[in-house]
């Protein structure tokens, strides 16, 4: 391992003591939601317009929409699933990366504020999730968009929802998915990974706080080795959309991604891995403060850009 740098060391202490102490002094899901919400975001980058709408249906689903600077449509689609365990976050505690995407690639981009456990335990997110790709592609061409050009992104549990959804649109039919990102994802809630236990604690993202998010998720493990749970269970992974896998180094989740982006290679599905060296799970938070955070982003942005914009060129 490379060591953290000094600067990470104290970005990283800063966020520790800001983030809920869950499943230890706060173990109600609520509490911890409020108590992640009063954490103050870094300033938003601008953007000529960002719109809160809902995807009507018998559970309306929020999501917030971002248009790039640039006039050049139709833009590729990335719709966007936060990470938070499946228990916490928001459109509010991730509009700076989804701000950093729309500018960057540049793309409209759609957050999508799924239903959260253990109130809208599993199938909910993964429900969602769908539901959200579907009102994208229809939707696409109004917005200024290209439905050809789908993205599915997500951090953490979001990378979750978008592997899974790959998944159940290969198997089941759906709209095209032009690429999909996975930034730092939890793909194996039975992982056994040396990351798991080399990064268990004092890292951010800890293992006690993946078994809570986990007991939120499903309340037990007995079907969480199915695919829409774990995806680097699936027995198959070809005809996969093209990927981009980030992890971060010191992090628990961080084997579990690269053994997914070993096996969409190994599958023959196009794949870009992308290891943050020095950082730690959920980085993207404060990016513009951390060694190597920008060039992450831009490493992403750039990734994105090559595959789904038709004039490369930024």
């Amino acid at each position: 391992m490379t060591g953290l740098h000094p600067q990470t060391e104290a970005v990283l202490q800063l966020m520790t003591a800001a983030y809920p102490d869950i499943g230890a002094t706060v173990t109600d899901p609520a509490e911890a939601r409020r108590l992640l919400a009063r954490v103050k975001q870094p300033p938003a980058m601008p953007l000529p317009r960002v719109e809160d709408r809902t995807i009507p249906g018998a559970s309306p689903l929020p999501v917030r929409i971002y248009w790039p600077r640039t006039q050049s449509a139709p833009h590729p689609v990335i719709v966007y699933f936060h990470g938070g365990g499946f228990v916490l976050g928001s459109l509010d505690t991730h509009d700076g990366f989804c701000r950093t995407l729309a500018a960057g690639v540049p793309a409209i981009v759609i957050a999508v504020d799924y239903r959260l456990a253990p109130e809208h335990p599993y199938p909910a997110a993964v429900e969602d999730a769908r539901r959200a790709l579907d009102w994208a592609h229809t939707n696409a061409h109004d917005l200024g968009g290209d439905p050809e050009r789908l993205v599915l992104a997500g951090d953490s549990a979001g990378a979750n929802l978008a592997a899974v959804t790959c998944l159940r649109v290969r198997d089941q039919g759906g709209p095209p998915i032009a690429f999909q990102l996975l930034v730092y994802p939890w793909l194996d809630f039975l992982s056994e990974l040396p990351s798991r236990h080399e990064n268990a604690d004092g890292y951010y993202l800890t293992a006690a706080h993946l078994d809570w998010f986990q007991r939120q998720y499903l309340g037990n493990l007995a079907t969480a080795a199915h695919p829409d749970i774990s995806p680097l269970r699936a027995p198959r992974l070809r005809d996969l959309p093209p990927a981009m896998v980030l992890t971060a180094e010191y992090d628990p989740l961080r084997d579990e991604g690269e053994a997914y982006s070993a096996r969409l290679a190994e599958a023959g599905v196009p794949t870009h891995l992308y290891r943050a060296e020095g950082l730690f799970h959920s980085f993207f938070a404060m990016t513009e403060f951390l060694p190597g955070g920008r060039e992450a982003a831009e490493n992403i942005c750039a990734t994105i850009r090559s595959a789904v914009v038709a004039d490369p060129v930024h």
